[in-house]
Parts: structure tokens; C-alpha cells; sequence
């Protein structure tokens, strides 16, 4: 799963990152947990990529019940495009969510040592495969909300933890990004775990276990 990660960037360095029309701005922040307001990227058609703030922690469209969300952060990269809560998602309204970094927690000697992992190379950012839903109450505004896709280990990840967000590369984007692409394998082919050789994992204090910090 993915229950935290970072992102260290500006509104600025996302559009110049990820070749953006625009962004809105955001605050810096080292330990977003679910049911926060994130930056997502989607593609907007005859246009071009654009940010957008949304919830993390998806809530069908379908749905009568919002709490839903609190229990969707996260979708299975191997039964994500046939579960009914996330398939029309899966189909139509994928996304990239961006990311400096995620935690992860590895059982130690009765206790869970956090771990913090990001791209190796410096200055890059993780463009983890996600997925939007548009839910609207019967009086209020739309909610727009996003879960990020996992999917297993790679090298660096399987001494930490049995799953690991997918991590998609730039050549990748325009595929996953382009609602009109209904090519069912084609998009569930890219669920895979990223090469190991792209990320670095180093140990960080238990005090980010709390979401206040």
C-alpha cells in the first residue's frame, strides 16, 4: 500500500516538470496522509496536461455513501480495471500524482521502522499512476478524488514491504493520461513495479508515523 509521501515542489516546478498548461498553487508538504487535498495531473482533451486539486481517497460516482473514500486510498494494480469501484475509473479518468517521495514501514523486532523512499536521481519526482472519480452529493459541490494504484516489490522495495505505488516513466504519460485510450492491456501492462535502479530508500524517525508531522 501507500499510506504517506511527500512532495517538495512548487505549482512552478510541476508545470516545468511535467510540461504543464497550469497548475494551481500549493503548500510544500513532507507527510501528506489520505483525506488530504493533493495535486494531480490529468489530461485536459484538444489541450494539453494540467494540475488540479483533489481528494485523496476515492469516492465512486456511483456511490450513496462519501465515506467510501476514507477506505479507497489505494487500488491493486492486478484487479484495478475489473473492481467495480475503480473500473470506470480505470477506463476514463486516469492521472499522475506527483511525488518527491513516499514512506513505507518494515517490521523490525516488533516494531515498524519507517522508511523513506525517493528517486535517485536528484531533483527528479515520482509520477505515481492514479485514478479520479466525481462524486456530487444531492445538495453541494462536486468532490473530485484520486487513489494511487500499487502494485508488488521491485529490488529496493521487497526488503520494506510486499507493495510499492506504480511509478510510471515520462514515455508512459501520454498513454496513461489520454482518456480516449481504451486499450485495456496495453494500460494494465504498465502496472508493474518501476526498475530499482530509479529509486533510493534510507530509514527516517517513527516521528512520521504521526500525521502532524
Amino acid at each position: 500500500m501507500c499510506g504517506r509521501y511527500a512532495l517538495s515542489a512548487t505549482a512552478t516546478e510541476l508545470i516545468e516538470h511535467f510540461r504543464l498548461l497550469s497548475c494551481p498553487e500549493f503548500g510544500l508538504r513532507f507527510n501528506i496522509a489520505p483525506q488530504s487535498t493533493i495535486p494531480v495531473i490529468r489530461q485536459k482533451p484538444d489541450a494539453g496536461r494540467v494540475g488540479q486539486l483533489v481528494r485523496w481517497g476515492l469516492i465512486p460516482s456511483w456511490t450513496e455513501d462519501p465515506s467510501a473514500g476514507s477506505k479507497l486510498n489505494n487500488a491493486r494494480g492486478e484487479t484495478v480495471a475489473e473492481k467495480p469501484m475503480f473500473r470506470s475509473s480505470f477506463a476514463r479518468h486516469r492521472c499522475l500524482i506527483p511525488a518527491s517521495g513516499f514512506y513505507e514501514w518494515q517490521p523490525i523486532a516488533g516494531r515498524k521502522q519507517p522508511f523513506y523512499i525517493h528517486p535517485t536521481a536528484p531533483d527528479r519526482f515520482f509520477a505515481f499512476a492514479g485514478i479520479l472519480a466525481a462524486w456530487t452529493p444531492p445538495a453541494g459541490e462536486t468532490i473530485v478524488s484520486t487513489c494511487i494504484i500499487t502494485t508488488g516489490p521491485n529490488e529496493v522495495m521487497a526488503p520494506i514491504h510486499d507493495r510499492m505505488p506504480v511509478i510510471l516513466q515520462p514515455e508512459q504519460f501520454d498513454a496513461w493520461l489520454d482518456p480516449s485510450n481504451n486499450d485495456t492491456a496495453a494500460l494494465k501492462a504498465m502496472l508493474g513495479p518501476c526498475r530499482a535502479d530509479l529509486m533510493s530508500a534510507y530509514p527516517v524517525s517513527p516521528a512520521i508515523n504521526s500525521g502532524r508531522a
